[in-house]
């Protein structure tokens, strides 16, 4: 990897003290009312959004406000325009928007050159928790994708950051449902933790009597994406919830689906956490999108104000809802999960400011520059 790639101005792999105070703010927020001993998801109430300081182009409209009293509006080369004109950042999912599987989406290397040509900062996030920054950051390298590690925030690392934030105590372990991507994280925090990959062959065999042993210091179940999950990893994180005192239950997300492969939609983190729900009782703390916390991180770091920021995503229930719960503009791609039915369904009550086939669709912002 070359040197400097980790650099110091945007979430680094070894979290420097400056942004200690960035995680502590975004923890608190989650968590100022908890019940105790356990913590109960928090969403934040959708912020009005501030008024496009720009004068529109002519036949523009940007609404400051989207949700289920707004009828989606497919982005136009003005609108288009008038987007990137207001914000200064974006913030992007990965799944779906970027790629799909190991396979770049049309255009959007194209795409992403133009964006940084025009001054705009560029942060990526995704709730696949497979892979940690150092992973994700291999990914776009293979892709032939022009991204730096300062720029990838990934629900594994959110994970980590969390359990950091709320300074979970030192002789106290994490148990993993999950992949590499989170343990490599939590070593990164100097977190203990068991389970994860390793326990993937796991099995368990009744007998009369048997009662299957875990770790009573077992302080924290992290839930992650496990296409491995088997009885074993369900009972064990089960009995950490159930009988250790205090022990918290994280989800990194609580997608449906995913992209595994780019031919079909693939079960998601959703299930994983469903399973330890069911058999817990207990509602996690999602750590990654649509939650505060990873949103939190990301404006303080960068020093921005909400309003100046875009999101852009394929999901709703995830990506959209994240944007407006945290005050940010909001662009729907059609190129991921999301169907234009699926939008323009009357069941359907989050809205997002535009949306548009795919993110190349902003390449048109590029022949308004030209002229």
């Amino acid at each position: 990897m070359p040197s400097g790639v980790l650099g110091q101005s945007f979430l680094p792999l070894t979290y420097p003290k400056q942004l200690n105070k960035v995680a502590h703010t975004s923890a608190r927020a989650l968590t100022a009312s908890r019940p105790k001993p356990f913590l109960q998801t928090q969403r934040m109430s959708p912020k009005a959004q501030a008024a496009a300081s720009a004068t529109l182009p002519d036949g523009a409209t940007f609404p400051s406000t989207a949700g289920a009293g707004s009828q989606p509006k497919k982005a136009n080369a003005e609108d288009k325009q008038a987007l990137v004109s207001k914000v200064d950042a974006f913030i992007f999912d990965c799944d779906g928007v970027i790629w799909r599987g190991d396979s770049v989406i049309d255009g959007v290397p194209e795409t992403l050159d133009l964006l940084r040509s025009l001054g705009k900062k560029l942060v990526f996030v995704t709730n696949n928790s497979t892979k940690s920054r150092a992973g994700y950051l291999n990914k776009f390298t293979k892709l032939g994708l022009n991204v730096t590690a300062e720029e990838i925030y990934s629900s594994s690392y959110a994970a980590a950051a969390y359990l950091e934030a709320i300074n979970f105590p030192k002789d106290k372990k994490v148990y993993l449902l999950g992949d590499v991507g989170v343990e490599e994280e939590l070593d990164l925090k100097g977190i203990a933790h068991l389970g994860g990959p390793g326990d993937g062959d796991h099995k368990v065999e009744l007998k009369p009597g048997y009662a299957m042993p875990h770790d009573p210091e077992v302080g924290a179940v992290v839930v992650g994406f496990d296409k491995n999950i088997n009885y074993y990893k369900i009972q064990y994180a089960c009995l950490c919830i159930r009988e250790n005192p205090g022990c918290l239950f994280i989800a990194t997300n609580l997608d449906a689906v995913t992209h595994l492969t780019d031919a079909q939609e693939w079960a998601g983190n959703g299930a994983m956490v469903g399973a330890i729900k069911g058999c817990t009782k207990r509602d996690p703390i999602v750590v990654g999108k649509p939650a505060e916390f990873m949103l939190a991180n990301i404006a303080e770091a960068f020093g921005m104000e909400r309003h100046q920021i875009c999101m852009v995503g394929d999901r709703l229930d995830t990506d959209i809802l994240f944007g407006q719960d945290g005050g940010l503009s909001t662009m729907l791609v059609l190129s991921g999960v999301t169907s234009e039915k699926d939008l323009l369904s009357p069941d359907n009550k989050i809205h997002p400011d535009y949306y548009t086939e795919s993110l190349q669709d902003l390449l048109s912002v590029k022949q308004s520059v030209n002229t």
